[in-house]
């Protein structure tokens, strides 16, 4: 079965980071995300094979030269009988192309203009360069994050993806909803800055009620707990723990063997240093197999920590076809998961520029169009 957006057809203006996410994630489910590539090498051609590029995969490419006039003219083509549209400049940017969202809604009244940037469509700093680490930064998150001694950013998961793609990928979506009842388009101004906060909003609930505070290491969540964190074994690899909950917590003193010895109470702060010590000499007593063997499966709330390349081999990831092969290497598969419409990697990352005959021959240029266009050298052939 096609997936539950099969039907929907998006372009996408070509970017890196959380733009790609969330056109990735639409085309998984179905939709069909026809991706604008510039006509010349970029940046984003990094890659040496664009298949490694998995943020860019189940999506047609069209390569385009958005600094002419004819180029933006064939987006507004492409966007006329489309139901949505992404784009990854910085405030302004996409207006002095002439592909703002005024004349693309312009052209298509019922068009869903996603915008992707670090800061928003406004404020002090919307126009500023950033990355992930940046917007992170301003809303609290990176602060919370690392040892005591200093942040560590959290790779570029909270900003770039979760408070990026995700969020834009799910204002997409709400927006599309929208227009099929009302008959009208709209912007969705996503922003890293604002989904990041967003995914603190647990945290900030937490700190409200003086259950948290502002020193890395000592809150429930942050390593500062014994019994929520990673741990040495004895083969130099690592294990975690989060035995949170009373019942979870008695098990993990049952299986270290600590179940009869005359500890401090769980949730007493002041002692949680000795009892990470405590527990951290324990676990380096046996490997991290022979821990999985013990405690793997249990209500302790456990897990091996395993590296990317482990992760895919993993009982419970081969069982549920967490990953796939896609183009010679296991990816993430397509997720959330559907009942009846099946989600599904569609195929590897296009190359730039793979499908513009056909892009363009199915939104109704003539031949002759399209070999005018290229002879011009405003759309490209195939990288």
């Amino acid at each position: 079965m096609a997936g539950p957006l099969t039907g929907l057809t998006i372009v996408e203006l070509a970017g890196i980071g959380p733009g790609p996410m969330c056109s990735m994630m639409l085309g998984d489910m179905g939709a069909d995300v026809i991706r604008v590539d510039r006509t010349k090498a970029h940046v984003m051609d990094r890659l040496a094979d664009p298949k490694f590029a998995v943020h860019n995969r189940s999506r047609r490419s069209v390569s385009v030269d958005l600094q002419s006039k004819a180029g933006v003219e064939v987006v507004l083509r492409l966007i006329e009988k489309a139901d949505g549209m992404t784009e990854p400049f910085r405030p302004g940017v996409a207006e002095r192309l002439g592909l703002g969202p005024d004349v693309c809604l312009a052209r298509n009244p019922k068009l869903v203009y996603g915008r992707m940037t670090g800061w928003g469509q406004e404020g002090p700093l919307a126009k500023a360069a950033g990355h992930d680490i940046i917007y992170i930064a301003l809303t609290g998150a990176l602060h919370a994050i690392g040892s005591k001694d200093k942040p560590m950013p959290p790779l570029n998961l909270v900003g770039d993806f979760g408070g990026g793609g995700m969020l834009l990928a799910f204002g997409m979506v709400c927006g599309l909803l929208e227009a099929q009842r009302s008959g009208k388009g709209q912007v969705v101004d996503a922003a890293m800055v604002d989904g990041a906060a967003l995914l603190l909003g647990g945290i900030y609930g937490m700190a409200g009620a003086g259950l948290w505070n502002d020193e890395r290491e000592s809150n429930m969540l942050d390593g500062g707990a014994h019994f929520y964190g990673t741990y040495e074994t004895k083969d130099g690899k690592h294990v975690c723990i989060g035995s949170i909950e009373p019942q979870f917590y008695a098990l993990l003193l049952e299986k270290t063997g600590l179940k009869d010895e005359p500890l401090p109470a769980q949730m007493d702060r002041k002692a949680w240093g000795q009892l990470k010590e405590r527990l951290g000499a324990i676990f380096k007593t046996r490997t991290r197999d022979e821990w999985c063997a013990i405690m793997e499966g249990t209500d302790i709330c456990f897990a091996p920590v395993l590296s990317m390349k482990e992760a895919p081999t993993h009982a419970h990831a081969k069982a549920r076809n967490a990953y796939v092969d896609v183009a010679g290497f296991p990816q993430p598969a397509a997720a959330p998961r559907f009942s009846r419409t099946k989600e599904s990697v569609k195929g590897p990352a296009a190359k730039r520029g793979q499908h513009t005959d056909e892009i363009l021959s199915e939104r109704g240029f003539s031949a002759k169009e399209i070999g005018d266009l290229k002879a011009a050298g405003v759309v490209g052939p195939q990288a």
